[in-house]
């Protein structure tokens, strides 16, 4: 019998020390991954060396040679021979020392990595000294003693043959993109933040810079400097903060780009404690408010510089330095994307427009017209635009509305913002409208607002100006040379309907200051209701019994309504939150006894798809724009509403005269109508603009009704 052949036991490999030149090669194939990375760190070298002029050469995309001049404090004689070794620097002595650090570099990698990877040169002088001295490196070590030489102010460290000893690493990047532009966008970003200090960036034997910048005074002027005119007009300015140690403690300012800019991709400057970093969730945060609020001008221009407390940020996270950890990031996160929705939501009342030309569009056509550009009537080269078809106004342009030509009084409401005050901003994070729940019955809601979105009329609602009120109840708009008027109420009651729809399941609260028991407001809806000529007693027992079976039921519905629709009833059956629809607008709180009432005699709950549906029906009408419930001040019935009378007696005859106003009345009726005009034009129509698919319907029921034209205002003066 054939003995069976054993396996072959091998002895576990042996653990072995590597050799320090590969320990520091490897190290530093991480720290300097790429010709733009030494250029980082040679630069922030010379930001800590306190320089005000930095000049960057590069050859080859940097490959064969990067040379970086300062004019700095120099480096001392004594410390060159340890100047490249590792873990050798000026920043720090004991671990401790990093909760407190900074400067910009703490390691002591850079200069020692690069020399493991290419051929380093440092020219340097210090104050007082009549003369500099220049030494190479390689491998961390002087190659010969420190020579004399004639030196100007500062340091230049010239960076040659980089990846010289790393093949596959040369032949990537000679193969890839030239490193060039990374590098002249580096600086470039430096030379916004850092404007008190000059940068160049020129290729090696090039007559021109690709980049100078001089010191300015403000940061606008630096980036006007570096990334042109254009992007520089179309920058706000933006700052957030918070001292709360509870929470979180920061201070922001920066500028961020408005609705006239446009770009492919998103351009991000940020700093933090005057660190270049890069933070993916600050930057995403942005785009989502961004895509939400400007569509057409999704991605934006952010210039952004964070100082926090020293201890609240951990630089040792990565070894490029590119990414930083920041204590309550979140919270900072949400505070500045809450700073920047609200600049941007007031946008509309700061942009200004030149006049643009009209694009023939009537509201039962589909023809696009925002393609319209700009023009300038005062060229004499420039086309000519006929009068009649001359648009004076765009959708932006508060200039041409009603108020600048209408002569009323001083509302009260103007003496004191105190009215308006109370309007919220409680939303922190939009959701983006655009996605939608998981659940088939909504996805099939929001499909048919699609289908049934009328194209015409939404290329007008994209593009109308709003004019001002008419009456209580329709809003003069322009469109082109058009002149709609337009149901505010139906307009609103729509709009609220579709945004229910859209953020379902994704609500914030408004919280009621005090809780409101269901079976009381609903009571309270049905004696509005109730008629006067019904018997008294058994209609109130009635009355009562009905309120307590749809509170009952709202009760027993109260885990639905909270979690997709953000109506929160407790467990006492009393009301304690309310969604928010639209950030900066509150419904009126007058109507919510009608509303609990609708919902629990008109939501059919036994069927998915119509329970939703007449759900966010219901919270549509509570939502709408309606008139106030109090006369209006200015109308005809207001004066006579607001007047009190009081009877006297003459004689025999007892007569009633006019005593005067209810001046507190008065001024409760004022601030509603006042905040509902606001509303309507800060908050309704821009919401609208960007949300609102008008169904087919308003094209026919009398929601939109062209009242002027300017072309046909023309033809009949011409026949005067």
């Amino acid at each position: 019998m054939q003995a069976m052949e054993t396996d072959v036991v091998h002895p576990p490999p042996r653990i072995q020390r590597l050799d320090e030149s590969v320990v520091n090669r490897i190290a530093a194939g991480e720290v300097i991954q790429r010709p733009v990375a030494a250029v980082k760190e040679l630069v922030e070298n010379s930001l800590d060396a306190g320089s005000t002029s930095i000049h960057v050469t590069v050859k080859d995309g940097g490959l064969k040679l990067i040379q970086v001049s300062d004019d700095g404090h120099g480096i001392r004689y004594d410390d060159l021979p340890i100047l490249c070794e590792r873990h050798t620097t000026s920043k720090l002595s004991a671990f401790e020392d990093l909760q407190s650090i900074k400067s910009m570099g703490f390691r002591g990698e850079a200069l020692a990595s690069m020399t493991y990877v290419a051929h380093v040169t440092v020219t340097t002088i210090t104050g007082g000294q009549l003369h500099g001295y220049r030494v190479s490196y390689r491998d961390g070590v002087m190659e010969h003693e420190p020579k004399a030489c004639a030196a100007v102010k500062g340091t230049q460290i010239t960076i040659e043959n980089l990846f010289y000893n790393m093949i596959a690493r040369r032949k990537t990047l000679q193969n890839s993109a030239d490193d060039y532009p990374k590098i002249v966008d580096l600086l470039s970003r430096f030379a916004i933040h850092h404007k008190n200090v000059s940068f160049s960036c020129r290729k090696h034997g090039a007559g021109t810079a690709d980049l100078h910048s001089v010191a300015m005074s403000t940061r606008l002027d630096a980036i006007r400097s570096v990334y042109g005119v254009s992007i520089a007009r179309s920058l706000m300015k933006i700052e957030a903060s918070d001292s709360n140690p509870s929470t979180s403690v920061f201070q922001m300012d920066g500028f961020i780009s408005d609705s006239s800019y446009s770009a492919k991709k998103t351009t991000m400057v940020l700093f933090i404690n005057e660190r270049l970093v890069e933070c993916s969730a600050l930057k995403r945060a942005i785009e989502i408010i961004y895509a939400a609020t400007l569509p057409k001008a999704s991605k934006p221009f952010i210039y952004m510089s964070l100082i926090l407390p020293p201890d609240h940020v951990d630089v040792n996270v990565h070894p490029t330095k590119r990414e930083v950890s920041l204590l309550n990031q979140e919270v900072i996160i949400e505070k500045i994307q809450s700073e920047i929705e609200l600049k941007l939501r007031n946008l509309n009342e700061e942009s200004t427009y030149q006049e643009q030309q009209a694009v023939d569009c009537s509201p039962l056509s589909s023809v696009a017209a925002n393609k319209a550009s700009p023009i300038n009537t005062s060229t004499s080269g420039s086309q000519k635009i006929p009068v009649n078809k001359m648009v004076r106004t765009d959708s932006q342009d508060p200039s041409g509305r009603m108020h600048a030509y209408l002569q009323v009084k001083p509302s009260r409401h103007q003496e004191s913002n105190s009215g308006l005050n109370f309007l919220r901003s409680s939303i922190r994070q939009r959701r983006n409208p655009k996605e939608t729940a998981d659940l088939t019955s909504v996805q099939e809601l929001i499909n048919e607002i699609e289908r049934d979105c009328h194209s015409g009329l939404l290329e007008t609602v994209r593009n109308c100006t709003f004019v001002g009120m008419a009456d209580d109840d329709f809003a003069l708009l322009q469109h082109n040379t058009h002149l709609y008027l337009a149901n505010v109420v139906n307009l609103s009651k729509e709009l609220m309907y579709q945004l229910v729809l859209q953020r379902f399941g994704y609500f914030n609260a408004i919280q009621l200051s005090e809780p409101a028991p269901l079976q009381d407001l609903i009571q309270l809806a049905l004696t509005e209701e109730q008629d006067p000529d019904s018997e008294g007693i058994q209609n109130d027992e009635l009355k009562q019994k009905i309120a307590q079976m749809n509170a009952k039921l709202l009760s027993e519905k109260s885990e639905m309504l909270d979690e997709y629709f953000g109506i929160h009833v407790d467990p006492q059956a009393n009301l304690s939150r309310l969604p928010v629809i639209l950030d900066q607008y509150t419904p009126d709180m007058d109507r919510a006894p009608e509303f609990l009432l609708c919902l629990g005699n008109d939501v059919t709950w036994d069927d998915e798809k119509v329970c939703f549906q007449t759900i966010a029906a219901a919270l549509g009408n509570f939502y709408a724009m309606h008139p106030p419930l109090l006369p209006n001040p200015l109308g005809e019935q207001g004066e006579q509403f607001y007047k009190t009378r009081q009877g006297v007696s003459q004689g025999d005859d007892n007569d009633m005269v006019d005593e005067g106003v209810d001046e507190e009345l008065l001024l409760e009726a004022e601030n509603a109508w006042a905040q509902r005009e606001w509303s309507i034009q800060h908050v309704l129509f821009p919401s609208m603009r960007l949300f609102l698919k008008p169904p087919t319907s308003m094209a026919t029921n009398g929601t939109f009704v062209q009242v002027a034209s300017l072309e046909k205002l023309y033809k009949v003066f011409e026949r005067c």
